[in-house]
């Protein structure tokens, strides 16, 4: 009998299990490695296709709170708070929101982004801390993300984020895990033993960022951040940016680049009012007002003037 209770409890975790596919990789060539390694990822994508109708439960709940002006909160704690972080501030250049409608927030603050925090993993009033700091509130949504599910860090934040009324989903790749017991929406992507084990940055961490991939993207398009599979509400604020609003201004309109370029001029580099104007023929004021009237749905801007 071990007297370590831990050692026990990783024993029984998925993604602590030792891979039977690779237990020669260290005596193979580079190419037989990476031949491995690339096998293995082909299963994250099947792995989270059972999750589908969870994550579906979570886009609506998000959804619902971006609609009462809530906000999606990620919080988690290793390459699972780094991930949350990465899905948040790419949530700002992408579809021009706020930098606290989606945010990332990892144990051990922002000095763990870059370097592992000792202990940060284990402190709950940490979480509740973290959490208070930004003012959690009911119409919030907390995503706590942890690939074994037994990180009391997030253990805590879920915990914290049901006394506080917001809603809560886990993210783990592990099935009857510890934070889902905690959470009202578990999702799980069981990819299975890693690669090199317990290095969960790898399926498990792809299989983390393709969910909250999918979460911010569906949320965001649900909202109306969308035109057809274009992300109209790009923020053109460097030139590659920029280039790309005039790239997917020309492609909702069938328009040439001097058309798109005088009308990005017009709607102070809005892509989505560029396209409205470019689309119903109208002037950048009253292009506003439709999208003001339709709650920034592109589409249904468009379709009310072509009628």
């Amino acid at each position: 009998m071990t007297r370590n209770p831990l050692l026990n409890e990783l024993h029984s975790i998925l993604s602590e299990t030792r891979n039977s596919s690779t237990l020669d990789i260290d005596l193979l060539s580079t190419a037989a490695i990476l031949n491995l390694i690339n096998e293995e990822d082909q299963k994250v994508a099947l792995a989270i296709k059972p999750a589908l109708p969870n994550i579906t439960q979570a886009v609506d709940c998000i959804v619902e709170a971006f609609q009462n002006k809530g906000r999606l909160i990620y919080i988690g704690a290793g390459t699972s708070g780094r991930l949350g972080i990465l899905d948040a501030v790419e949530c700002m250049p992408t579809f021009s929101v706020t930098e606290d409608m989606v945010v990332g927030i990892i144990a051990g603050g922002e000095r763990a982004i870059k370097r592992a925090v000792e202990g940060a993993e284990d402190n709950q009033e940490a979480a509740v801390t973290d959490l208070s700091a930004i003012n959690l509130n009911a119409n919030d949504v907390v995503v706590g993300i942890a690939a074994s599910g037994r990180t009391p860090y997030v253990i805590s934040a879920l915990r914290y984020a049901r006394v506080v009324g917001a809603k809560s989903v886990s993210v783990s790749c592990n099935p009857n895990s510890a934070i889902a017991k905690q959470a009202d929406i578990e999702i799980c992507a069981a990819v299975g033993p890693e690669v090199l084990t317990g290095s969960t940055r790898m399926k498990s961490g792809t299989a983390q960022k393709l969910i909250l991939n999918m979460l911010s993207t569906a949320s965001m398009i649900r909202i109306g951040k969308t035109y057809q599979n274009l992300m109209v509400d790009v923020s053109a604020s460097n030139a590659k940016l920029y280039a790309r609003a005039l790239l997917i201004v020309m492609q909702a309109t069938d328009c040439d680049e001097e058309t798109a370029t005088l009308a990005l001029k017009e709607a102070d580099n809005e892509a989505k009012l560029a396209i409205l104007m470019i689309l119903t023929g109208t002037s950048p004021n009253y292009a506003s007002e439709l999208l003001q009237q339709h709650h920034g749905f592109l589409r249904k801007a468009v379709q009310s003037q072509t009628k």
